[in-house]
This record gives structure tokens, C-alpha cells and sequence, in this order.
């Protein structure tokens, strides 16, 4: 399955990247399972998108949680959650 990764603010900051397309393994079926592949990439990757921090998560520019679903095609996006004032 291929899907495009999309980083935003912060997270952006710390990969050094803003956009990446991977392939990726069957195992890897859940958008949670995707930040796991990620994470374990190691250094900047998973210090960035650690379970430690708070992330909010899109799929296909939807709001989703860890459990959503992937499918070939999909963007997945990580980004710090928003306060305003």
C-alpha cells in the first residue's frame, strides 16, 4: 500500500520534511499502526511523533483517530493540536 504523509507546524519543524510518500507493509493496516512505522524510524521521527506528545491525526484531510482504517492512496496528516486565543 502507498499512501502521501503530510506534516504540519511543529512536527514539520523537527522532520525537516513537509510531505513524503512511503510504501508501506501489510501489517501496517491502521493509522495508528502507521505513527508506530514511523516512530520507529527512531531519532527526530520518534521524538517528534512520540506517544508522549499530542498529535491530532487526518485521513484524507478528515479528523480520525489512531484506529481509522488506511487504504492505498490515502493522505495521512500529523499535526500539533491548535489553540487559540
Amino acid at each position: 500500500m502507498k499512501i502521501t504523509l503530510r506534516f504540519f507546524a511543529s512536527v514539520r519543524e523537527a522532520l525537516g520534511v513537509s510531505q513524503e510518500s512511503v510504501s508501506l507493509p501489510a501489517e501496517v493496516s491502521t493509522v495508528g499502526a502507521l505513527r508506530d512505522f514511523l516512530i520507529a524510524r527512531g531519532g527526530a521521527w520518534a521524538e517528534a511523533l512520540s506517544h508522549e506528545r499530542a498529535l491530532r491525526m487526518a485521513f484524507n484531510q478528515v479528523m480520525c483517530e489512531s484506529g481509522t482504517p488506511l487504504r492505498d492512496g490515502a493522505e495521512v496528516a500529523f499535526f500539533p493540536p491548535v489553540t487559540g486565543g
